[in-house]
């Protein structure tokens, strides 16, 4: 699946230093298709305990996991919206993403240049809520126009439409991003301030509190935030996983910050992971809560889509306990489902279908 997670802030909080990280994040033993398609995009392994709790099942030659694309977008600037410091450019880039990851400075550094005097989360972010309320605004008055044409058809879908364009007028026009409302969205009209958000609180190593305002902004709109020290996590990045776990034991922490971070990138998007077992090879797949078996299959390949027969499914957690797929068959744990089967969380699952 080509998910995009941008992300974003202003200049100099580090987010080419979180990017970095992320795309030199290791998982070891596993396979998977790893690749930078620019200097800023890459692809990031999904950390995945419950993939290797199945292979110690399964005793596969190749073990693949699953990756997510991030975005390090530029730094975003007052006025950007009226195309100040590149920008257009950046807010393209925004536009195309699927949701947004905000890189907040919590971190006191006086060698860092910064535009904004001074350590004040919410601040960084309302500037940069700002840039995206007035890039829609602009968006909004083409769409109406566009749509106030349209009503001389008759037809009610315009009317409504110039109905709920106005209520988003109403409330980007009073500083609320859209996310932070429950409106419902129009498919094809890309509003930035509408993109699901999670917060990255880049703080001081070994500082790992929040301000109590930021918690409460980041709670009202349901919005994750996932604390780190992006320069710590760089060095860790960059260790082999001997080194890495004794580095980590030094700053008592279980896992990399990495691994929180990619797992609340997984829930900002509401995927969910399953599991296939094929000759030698045991893989996780990322795809949207709620798609069904034939679809899922698809994203393995459109053919099996197509011939879709039946799924037969089993928990990943029933699979490890019993020890065995043959174990599972005979005592009937393997279960039978059809095309309108919704896929769950933690599903393994066998396709059969017609070439």
């Amino acid at each position: 699946m080509a998910l995009r997670i941008g992300i974003i802030g202003l200049p100099n909080v580090g987010k080419s230093t979180v990017f970095n990280a992320l795309t030199k994040l290791d998982v070891p033993a596993l396979n998977y298709p790893f690749c930078t398609i620019d200097p800023n995009q890459g692809m990031v392994l999904i950390p995945d305990d419950r993939l290797q709790k199945i292979a110690e099942v399964s005793q596969p030659k190749i073990l693949t996991g699953s990756t997510i694309e991030f975005v390090d977008i530029a730094g975003l600037v007052k006025g950007a919206s009226r195309g100040e410091g590149l920008g257009n450019q950046f807010l393209a880039h925004i536009r195309e993403m699927d949701a947004l990851a905000h890189v907040v400075r919590l971190f006191t550094a006086n060698d860092v240049a910064s535009q904004e005097e001074g350590v004040d989360p919410l601040r960084d972010i309302e500037i940069v809520d700002l840039e995206l309320i007035l890039a829609d605004l602009q968006t909004l008055q083409r769409r109406r126009e566009r749509t106030a044409r349209m009503l001389k058809t008759g037809e009610a879908q315009y009317r409504e439409e110039l109905a709920l364009l106005e209520q988003y007028q109403e409330v980007l026009e009073k500083g609320i991003p859209l996310r932070r409302t429950d409106l419902p969205l129009i498919a094809d009209l890309p509003l930035l301030s509408a993109k699901p958000v999670m917060y990255i609180a880049n703080t001081n190593e070994g500082e790992y509190g929040l301000d109590p305002a930021f918690k409460e902004w980041a709670a009202a709109e349901n919005a994750e935030v996932v604390i780190m020290a992006a320069d710590f996590e760089m060095e860790l990045s960059r260790l082999d996983p001997a080194d890495a776990e004794l580095f980590l034991a030094e700053a008592q922490m279980d896992k990399p910050a990495l691994h929180r971070l990619v797992a609340a990138g997984v829930r900002l998007l509401d995927l969910l992971t399953f599991y296939t077992i094929k000759g030698d090879e045991t893989r996780s797949w990322i795809i949207s809560r709620g798609m069904l078996g034939p679809q899922a299959a698809g994203n393995i390949h459109s053919d099996m889509e197509r011939g879709f027969i039946r799924a037969e499914v089993i928990d990943w957690k029933i699979l490890v306990d019993e020890g065995s797929l043959a174990s599972c068959r005979d005592k009937g744990l393997v279960r039978i489902e059809g095309k309108d089967y919704v896929v769950q969380d933690g599903d393994v699952i066998f396709f059969r279908f017609n070439v």
